[in-house]
């Protein structure tokens, strides 16, 4: 490539405009109105995408709404009582706590589709419960913490599922059937690691909860438990369409905190609608700069030239997806999930359709891969923040979390190869991929 191209001046604005600490989505679309002004072109062009991918893009409704959802979930009590409810579940084992982590994040996943809104909704809590009495390490607690809210993407809904649809077209409801079997096998390898570690460190066993105490905890916990089976259950079954199950999950989100559980005030609704808003501005940004930037990929016909370059080296789809998961599971690394998903991803999707890779299965991969990014070092998002939730220093929590990612991938491994560990459910709902 030509360093000094258009395109080569363009990557480079990209990065040093990063580097200088612009946001991502800024720097994409200065760079890409560099790119415009650099090959002659109308600049207005810019503004063109923006506003053709942003207010024509139905499926993008579901983000502020999952968010919102996500919001009322962590000021109301229904985190507290699926908290008090799965702690009732799997308390009672050796490392125990440790496991109701992981079945509170499987639980929350089907709610808020955001691993970020996981760690917010009961990270602190479920740390603070880790913790109490040393239990449990501080870096140990929030390290299980970062690990386990990497299932709330996988699991429906899923915020990344809904951008991976925007960039590749592949239906938004199949995509999210697909990542309940993936999503479960994660938690269960997850499940694993603290099972094997609970005997060789003899962490504590929890008192277990008194059968008479089960009927009330099941009652509290239930119409949260209810969530994630109307949002499934509305799609699978065709009544709504997965932007309206993001509308009817925030309105139940609401409604059960204000009338049955009374745990929500004006106050509190004001600030989780700001919230939601300010994470929805946060994401929007980096989408309108994506847009920008991927009209300039499509112009200078990046994907063919990759898919060219890759067919000279006759890759059979096996050897493909392995490309592709060490390819990601590096730039997860350094990159934000996100701007993988919008930038990087566009650009495989055209092979992996020629390959005949299915892209229901190839998006719950992709998906896979970037949240095992999240606590990867040096960039790992989640690892930040439990780390500032906590207080245990970054090092501390990376050295606790790695068997963890190591489990992860072994499970990324397994929905790769194993193809109909993601298809089963959405071809039994119907999917003809």
């Amino acid at each position: 490539m030509n360093l000094t191209s258009p395109f080569a001046l363009t990557v480079w604005a990209i990065v040093a405009l990063s580097f200088l600490g612009l946001p991502i989505g800024h720097s994409m679309i200065a760079a890409s109105i560099l790119y415009l002004f650099l090959a002659g072109q109308d600049m207005g062009l810019a503004a063109e995408q923006l506003l053709n991918g942003l207010y024509n893009s139905y499926v993008l409704l579901a983000v502020p709404l999952f968010l919102f959802a996500a919001e009322l979930m962590s000021i109301g009590s229904m985190s507290d009582r699926l908290l008090r409810f799965c702690n009732a579940l799997v308390g009672r084992f050796r490392g125990g706590l440790a496991q109701v982590n992981i079945v509170q994040s499987v639980i929350f996943a089907g709610i808020s589709g955001s691993a970020i809104a996981d760690v917010a909704g009961t990270g602190r809590v479920i740390i603070d419960m880790m913790t109490r009495n040393g239990r449990y390490t501080v870096s140990y607690a929030a390290a299980v913490t970062a690990a386990s809210a990497v299932i709330g993407p996988i699991i429906p809904p899923s915020i990344p599922m809904v951008l991976y649809a925007l960039v590749s077209d592949a239906s938004i409801g199949y995509l999210f059937l697909g990542g309940v079997i993936p999503g479960l096998i994660m938690a269960g390898a997850q499940m694993a690691v603290i099972g094997i570690q609970a005997k060789q460190r003899n962490f504590p066993v929890e008192e277990a909860v008194p059968l008479r105490q089960w009927p009330a905890l099941i009652v509290e916990a239930f119409p949260a438990l209810m969530m994630p089976v109307i949002l499934l259950g509305g799609i699978r079954i065709g009544v709504t369409t997965p932007t309206e199950a993001a509308a009817i999950a925030a309105a139940y989100a609401y409604l059960i905190s204000l009338f049955l559980y009374r745990s929500i005030t004006a106050r509190q609704t004001y600030d989780a609608v700001l919230g939601s808003a300010r994470a929805t501005a946060s994401i929007g940004m980096l989408i309108a700069g994506a847009l920008a930037f991927n009209y300039v990929v499509t112009i200078e016909n990046i994907p063919r030239t990759v898919q060219t370059m890759l067919s000279a080296y006759d890759l059979t789809p096996a050897m493909f997806l392995l490309a592709v998961n060490i390819i990601l599971l590096v730039l997860g690394c350094l990159l934000e999930g996100s701007t993988i998903l919008l930038v990087i991803v566009p650009i495989l999707v055209p092979t992996a359709q020629a390959l005949g890779i299915d892209l229901v299965h190839f998006g719950v991969v992709v998906v896979f891969n970037i949240m095992i990014g999240l606590v990867t070092p040096p960039y790992g998002l989640l690892l930040f923040i439990v780390s500032r939730i906590s207080g245990a220093s970054f090092s501390a929590v990376t050295r606790d979390t790695m068997p963890f990612v190591v489990a992860m991938i072994v499970a990324l491994a397994i929905i790769t190869y194993i193809p109909e560990t993601v298809l089963w459910i959405p071809r039994a709902s119907g999917y003809k991929g």
